[in-house]
């Protein structure tokens, strides 16, 4: 399932801050890992591996088959009109979440013609869907 964050910046504490909004926002159990890339932007790891008890993997550095899931979920992405070179500050929330919507609601072969968001959701029990805050 595609979810997209808009940090304030590309600083560490930007992605962080973030990073805990969208951590606090979902049911504990949802996360159990997380792999960044090497980049200076994840240098507070630490503290979201403390506070959500989530175990947090780095990529070597110049092998994106790490990430493989990343990978496509990137070029699906940008499949879809968010080009790598676009510049996100000329992208309104609305379009980003449109297209990350399109993306969740389309039937994969791979989940058993089911989509990704029905996947996602079957992992959250009922009583904990009011407390997420998803535009779905």
């Amino acid at each position: 399932m595609i979810i997209t964050l808009r940090p304030l910046g590309r600083k560490a504490t930007d992605i962080e801050n973030a990073l805990h909004s969208m951590f606090s926002s979902l049911p504990s159990h949802i996360f159990k890992s997380i792999t960044f890339d090497c980049g200076k932007e994840f240098s507070n790891w630490k503290t979201l591996c403390n506070c959500h008890d989530i175990s947090i993997f780095f990529a070597d550095p110049g092998t994106p088959s790490q990430r493989g899931l990343n990978e496509h979920s990137n070029g699906i992405l940008r499949r879809s009109g968010l080009d790598k070179e676009l510049d996100f500050n000329l992208v309104t929330d609305d379009h980003i979440i449109s297209v990350a919507q399109k993306i969740n609601h389309r039937p994969r072969k791979s989940l058993g013609y089911r989509t990704p968001l029905e996947v996602f959701m079957s992992f959250i029990e009922d009583d904990k869907l009011v407390q997420l805050n998803l535009t779905i």
